[in-house]
């Protein structure tokens, strides 16, 4: 694994919300706004940028955690600014937090759990 971030290192992520990411459940839409578990995501597509610039070739990442406290809707054809922060790099674990925001406007924030293995030892985690 590389060592190539510190504590308040940032990435950024954009996201345009579709139809199909409106809250719903077996066919029945609940809500006309981004769902919360597409958040989830998103969010760890975004945390997700740290790993891909930090494993090796023989290693990928698993997620851990994650906490959303949801705060506000994003509608269809609203853009998500995501901006995911490294908060703490222990071994091979990472623990970012993010903040997910519509126009300026806070919408979800919290924190990803992330830890680094070897292909192999995922692999058996998994019965693969």
């Amino acid at each position: 694994m590389k060592d190539v971030f510190k504590k308040g290192d940032q990435t950024h992520y954009r996201y345009r919300v579709l139809p199909s990411d409106v809250a719903s459940f077996h066919g029945q839409v609940v809500h006309e706004v981004c769902a919360t578990f597409i958040l989830a995501r998103e969010i760890e597509w975004t945390t997700r940028q740290f790993v891909l610039d930090m494993r090796d070739d023989d290693e990928e990442g698993i997620g851990t955690f994650i906490s959303i406290d949801h705060r506000g809707p994003a509608r269809v054809g609203d853009e998500i600014f995501f901006i995911a922060e490294v908060d703490s790099l222990n071994e091979n674990e990472l623990i970012c937090t993010y903040r997910a925001e519509v126009n300026g406007r806070l919408i979800a924030s919290g924190k990803t759990g992330q830890k680094v293995l070897k292909k192999e030892k995922i692999n058996k985690l998994f019965g693969v």
